[in-house]
């Protein structure tokens, strides 16, 4: 019988764009959940990265640092990653064509899906967010003033998920991904890229599991604007 492939979720996506963005659970924890994901750090400080059991983090000055763990999450979404759908891709091949293929091998699009390219890319564009101090701005202020950074003919790995439209707010509905380069000095939430050669690998999820910060009194008696919420996501992402 295969196992059940579950796609664990600590915060919301929702709740961040609102400005909830004190880590309220350890990477280490994290990590107990999955060796695969994404998400961000406390403060909204950078991106966060998982891959193959380890945590990095891509920071708004460009550099990409492993994590030891101690550090705290509002938000991140992890899975054990064993891919049912493998294919080759050959370039050049940009990110809006890459999504159009990856569309046409998911399961479903009802279906969460994690979402793996390892390639040799002629450019790839990422931007990092910048920490931030209390007050919090809602995320979409904090995006429109995040650093960007592009490196030519890099290595390395997209890596992130397929949301179904039905839990925009969740998460980011449809592709949110993030790269990492394969010498772990490059990295961040992918913003565009052109494709030379790779491989496309792709889990469907039987299941989400949604944590959420039960303990955190911010998040427990915070009343959360969603008025905007599906607009303020497509801005930011």
């Amino acid at each position: 019988m295969t196992k059940e492939t579950v796609l664990y979720q600590h915060g919301t996506l929702g709740a961040l764009m609102a400005g909830l963005m004190d880590g309220t659970e350890t990477i280490t924890n994290i990590l107990k959940k999955g060796d695969f994901g994404i998400g961000t750090l406390s403060g909204l400080d950078g991106e966060l990265i998982i891959l193959e059991g380890k945590a990095f983090q891509g920071r708004e000055d460009g550099a990409l640092v492993a994590l030891d763990g101690k550090q705290e999450t509002p938000y991140a979404a992890v899975t054990t990653f064993k891919p049912t759908i493998t294919f080759p891709v050959a370039g050049p091949i940009d990110y809006s064509k890459t999504n159009k293929l990856i569309s046409e091998h998911l399961k479903s699009e009802n279906l969460f899906h994690a979402i793996k390219i390892h390639g040799k890319f002629k450019t790839v564009h990422v931007r990092v967010m910048p920490k931030q101090q209390k007050p919090y701005k809602r995320l979409v202020e904090v995006s429109k003033e995040q650093p960007e950074f592009e490196k030519e003919m890099v290595t390395g790995t997209i890596l992130g998920f397929f949301t179904p439209e039905l839990f925009q707010g969740v998460a980011a509905a449809e592709f949110h991904l993030h790269f990492i380069g394969d010498k772990q000095t490059f990295g961040g939430h992918l913003i565009d890229f052109e494709l030379e050669s790779g491989v496309i690998e792709i889990e469907p999820m039987d299941s989400l599991f949604q944590h959420f910060p039960k303990n955190d009194e911010t998040f427990i008696h915070t009343a959360i604007d969603y008025a905007d919420l599906d607009k303020e996501i497509q801005e930011a992402e």
